[in-house]
């Protein structure tokens, strides 16, 4: 009985999952489609107030400034941070222990700061703290220390930003030359609201802005756009010539689109974010290497958020470009009157025209001419000259 009960789930599963190729069990995802532009609106919103609100936290390689480190062993970091502020009259932007296990380093990164200021402050943590090295020995040397050039941050932010400039423009080319306009128009919009969303994020928590994060940026942008294209790929298959037939409209041929690569887009995304997540693991409780973890944590919120993109966002803008058209409006009320019966002319598309065959015609005058002095009632035959 359970074995039957079993099969039954497992067919119905299977048959939900495959209704889900065809009309009758689509998702409506671009019916639904201003449900998705006022989460859109809202994600938006909220990234902006973020961005102009809070600003963000900027690593040391944009803004410049000093960072100390040690190992961590059993220092507390807030302790730590005291003593550096008596030191140097300086409040440290940031104090974290990074790592796990021997590996844990504990990092104070500040504004810039003289070399008077950097010996006063290693001198201080080494007396009150007593730092270990990798022996176990406590020692002054364990302290280290770097200092980044306010020159050296701004040249990093403008080749940042000419990073990302180049990436849009290069996006923009490609999907203008491998979709039709309206497509790709769509591909870019969504490419921004996922960069500004992803962003707000970073502004809204307080998330540290470095190197690695905007190297995992144009990674995630790529791979979103990518999955958009895999999706538009079989809009546009399943909308050719939709024009000339009353049997569905674009929205509606462009959501089984949608439905019809759903699984391999959510499919797609697991199957990345599970090597994002091993490389979080190994970067922040294995090995301790923060430019890992920040490039494992804009991946991991760039799929997330890709997801969203693809599925929710790109082909119902899409959709609501194309239907700014006057054909396809015309072609939706065309569609809704001959549903509704107003019309008797028969869709020429969904109705194939009936062959007709007819019997080949056969000459008394050829039949003679092929066996003389034959009757046509008698036992005659196909074969020629046979009694």
């Amino acid at each position: 009985m359970s074995n039957t009960a079993t099969v039954e789930t497992t067919e119905n599963v299977g048959g939900r999952f495959e209704r889900i190729y065809t009309r009758e069990g689509a998702i409506d995802f671009v019916g639904r489609r201003k449900i998705w532009y006022a989460f859109t609106l809202a994600f938006l919103a909220i990234s902006v107030v973020a961005m102009l609100g809070r600003g963000f936290n900027l690593g040391i390689d944009f803004e410049g400034g000093t960072k100390i480190a040690m190992p961590a062993g059993d220092l507390v970091a807030e302790q730590v941070e005291e003593t550096f502020i008596e030191a140097t009259g300086v409040t440290p932007e940031l104090t974290q222990i990074v790592g796990a296990g021997d590996a844990r380093t504990l990092e104070i990164n500040s504004q810039h700061l003289t070399q008077d200021q950097i010996d006063a402050a290693r001198q201080a943590i080494y007396e009150v703290h007593q730092p270990k090295d990798a022996e176990g020995v406590a020692s002054a040397d364990a302290i280290g220390d770097s200092t980044v050039s306010e020159s050296w941050g701004d040249t990093i932010t403008k080749r940042m930003l000419l990073a990302m400039g180049v990436f849009l423009i290069a996006a923009a080319v490609y999907v203008a030359l491998r979709l039709q306009r309206e497509m790709a128009l769509a591909a870019m919009l969504a490419l921004i609201v996922d960069g500004i969303v992803i962003m707000g994020i970073y502004a809204l928590f307080g998330l540290e802005v470095t190197p690695a994060m905007i190297i995992g940026l144009l990674t995630v942008l790529t791979f979103s756009i990518y999955d958009t294209v895999i999706v538009f790929d079989k809009v546009k298959e399943n909308t050719a010539g939709v024009l000339g037939s009353r049997r569905s409209t674009y929205a509606e041929e462009a959501n089984l689109a949608l439905n019809q690569t759903v699984m391999r887009s959510i499919s797609t995304s697991v199957i990345s974010a599970l090597p994002i997540v091993a490389l979080m693991v190994v970067a922040v409780w294995m090995l301790g290497v923060g430019t890992l973890k920040d490039l494992a944590l804009i991946q991991l919120i760039g799929v997330i958020e890709g997801i969203f993109s693809s599925l929710f966002l790109a082909t119902p803008l899409l959709v609501s470009l194309v239907e700014r058209q006057k054909r396809y409006r015309d072609h939706n009320e065309e569609v809704a009157r001959y549903r509704s019966g107003e019309t008797d002319e028969v869709d020429e598309v969904s109705v194939a025209p009936k062959r007709t065959v007819t019997a080949p015609v056969v000459h008394k005058a050829e039949t003679e001419a092929v066996h003389p002095g034959e009757t046509g009632s008698g036992s005659t035959t196909w074969r020629p000259n046979v009694r």
